[in-house]
């Protein structure tokens, strides 16, 4: 071949002068082996973590721990005593299956057993056996019983959910976070602002009472706001209000106004609930013109402040049932209209209730407070107002409580 003396091997990359040489194929495969390593301990990390890997290895070093316990009780009896079991047999009640918590269980009672065996043999062999204090008392084997049992309960629980422990409590905020987000009222156009405070029964985390809104019509110039009360109080209506605020959050805006509640009422009544009522108010709001219209299902009025007037109006419907009751149901509406400085207010019937009061006699008291509360009207003055109301008026917090205002200035 031409350009290359006869004899004389061709010249590649790694034995042409100056070339670098080529990397090591023990230290190349290394490298993919390592890789392929820490590729599968991620995805076992990650599957662990969403509670869809196996559980041996979690089994496997509670099992180790379980001896550890057991030679640090029988050298240092004052610093490990018998109920250290305690802390494996909690940690594998959060983190193990059924099966493998009975395993062990199991390891932890022959551990408590050894332990008393061996104590027994040191106090008998001592000098002074009266005089020797350690051992596995029958305070202690009722304690890690209890343990235990308790754990079990725990473990079956979780099974019987479907989630790992620290996946409920993750989902939980999920949904809590979820249900905020959708109540917040969108952004308002200058001149328009909103103001809403809702507190859960007992200080939970779930309301019966939940708020959805959205900007619909053309050019987002209307706002609709459902403010709605599931029969229950707290956790035991939170799950119902859950579901409903997505259901009517997918509703509001997809249907003209005055079909949403007729909507709604046909969802509930195919939920076939036991308790499945709600009430609900449904307001339609003019961004340009400040006209309004309130529509309610079984729900309490709206309160109008008149800026021009200086007092408080009831804005009541003809009122429909509530949602969920039965078919066919009719729901009319109230029209009117938020000039400058006006406040309109919504609420749920936890703002007014109250034993042996009215609840005409607890809107009197509301519309009292909120015109202390909102002595002009303005973001200065109102802003706030809704979680004063409820601090000032509604201080029960055995009922779910919710309370909107809507003001132009």
């Amino acid at each position: 071949m031409a350009g290359r003396a006869p004899g004389k091997p061709p010249q590649t990359t790694a034995t042409r002068p100056g070339a670098a040489p080529a990397s090591d194929p023990v230290t190349a495969r290394l490298r993919k082996r390592l890789r392929r390593v820490r590729r599968r301990l991620r995805t076992a990390a990650v599957d662990w973590f969403r509670g869809g890997a196996a559980d041996w290895p979690v089994l496997c070093a509670l099992a180790l721990l379980v001896p550890l316990l057991i030679l640090l009780n029988v050298w240092w009896p004052a610093w490990a005593p018998p109920t250290a079991l305690v802390l494996p047999i909690l940690a594998a009640a959060l983190l193990l299956r059924p099966g493998s918590l009975v395993v062990l269980y199991a390891l932890a009672a022959l551990g408590l057993s050894a332990e008393s065996v061996i104590h027994t043999g040191q106090r008998v062999a001592s000098d002074h056996p009266e005089a020797y204090t350690y051992g596995v008392t029958p305070g202690a084997a009722l304690v890690v019983g209890a343990a235990g049992v308790g754990g079990l309960l725990l473990a079956q629980f979780r099974s019987r959910v479907g989630v790992p422990w620290w996946g409920g409590s993750t989902m939980l905020f999920d949904l809590r976070e979820r249900l905020r987000v959708q109540s917040r009222v969108p952004r308002l156009p200058d001149g328009w602002h909103a103001d809403m405070a809702l507190r859960p029964a007992g200080g939970q985390s779930f309301s019966g009472d939940f708020v959805v809104a959205d900007r619909t019509g053309p050019g987002r110039r209307v706002l609709e706001v459902v403010l709605a009360d599931v029969s229950g109080k707290g956790m035991d209506a939170g799950s119902r209000a859950l579901l409903l605020s997505g259901a009517f959050g997918g509703l509001l805006g997809s249907l003209p106004a005055h079909d949403f509640l007729p909507a709604a009422n046909g969802y509930l009544l195919r939920q076939s609930w036991e308790e499945g009522f709600a009430t609900a108010v449904h307001l339609v709001l003019d961004l340009d013109t400040g006209e309004y219209e309130l529509l309610s299902a079984g729900h309490l009025p709206g309160m109008q402040r008149l800026a021009g007037a200086g007092r408080w109006e009831v804005k009541e419907a003809l009122e429909g049932p509530a949602l969920g009751i039965y078919d066919g149901a009719k729901f009319e509406g109230v029209r009117g209209r938020l000039n400058r400085g006006d406040v309109l207010m919504l609420c749920t019937d936890g703002m007014v209730e109250a034993p042996g009061r009215d609840l005409s006699e607890g809107m009197d008291r509301l519309m009292g407070e909120a015109d202390r509360l909102v002595p002009g009207g303005g973001p200065g003055a109102v802003g706030g107002a809704a979680s004063r109301l409820i601090e000032t008026v509604a201080r029960d917090i055995n009922d779910d409580r919710a309370v909107l205002l809507f003001w132009r200035d």
